[in-house]
């Protein structure tokens, strides 16, 4: 979710992302609250000097970067990875951190449900992780893509695609992480 949208479509994924990311902020607060961890997963863009820091600013120096990062900006006790490719588990740390955190739970959120989102969960699901990738916290270049993309990774990757406000939030003993 954080990026400056100022790539190909990135007006398009925008417009979806602003009403996902509304949602995503509410279902962070209901972890926060059930003492869930929360976990960025983002994009390094190529710049490989770049810490999660640097990213945020260069996501902010676009307006529509800048509306995404003031939304979802990680608090203190987040987490964050940053990867190279589209799948969060492709040469990064987090299959290390979920399996130090006793996660065997992922809420996957973000953008775009045909891209990072799918391949996160789908490399999520191969290791053997049980996913919720709820319909209103992920967002694609249009409503049909993402539908279609969340529809295959509930068939092929036994996904959980219903609503964010409908998903039962365990406290850790559960087991239950979100990740962005």
């Amino acid at each position: 979710m954080i990026a400056d949208y100022e790539f190909d479509n990135g007006d398009k994924i925008f417009a979806n992302a602003l009403e996902a990311a509304q949602n995503i902020v509410k279902l962070k607060a209901r972890a926060k609250a059930a003492m869930i961890p929360v976990i960025y997963v983002n994009d390094n863009y190529g710049v490989w000097q770049n810490d999660f820091d640097a990213t945020l600013e260069c996501a902010q120096r676009s307006e529509r970067g800048k509306q995404l990062v003031e939304l979802l900006r990680p608090d203190k006790d987040d987490y964050h990875v940053l990867k190279p490719q589209r799948s969060g588990f492709f040469a990064t740390p987090l299959d290390v951190l979920l399996t130090s955190l006793d996660i065997s739970n992922l809420i996957i959120t973000g953008i775009t449900a045909d891209i990072c989102v799918l391949f996160t969960a789908h490399d999520a699901y191969m290791r053997g992780y049980r996913i919720n990738v709820p319909a209103d916290c992920t967002a694609a270049v249009n409503r049909e893509t993402c539908s279609t993309a969340l529809d295959m990774l509930c068939r092929t990757a036994d996904a959980d695609i219903k609503r964010s406000a409908d998903i039962e939030l365990q406290m850790p003993a559960e087991e239950t992480s979100a990740a962005q």
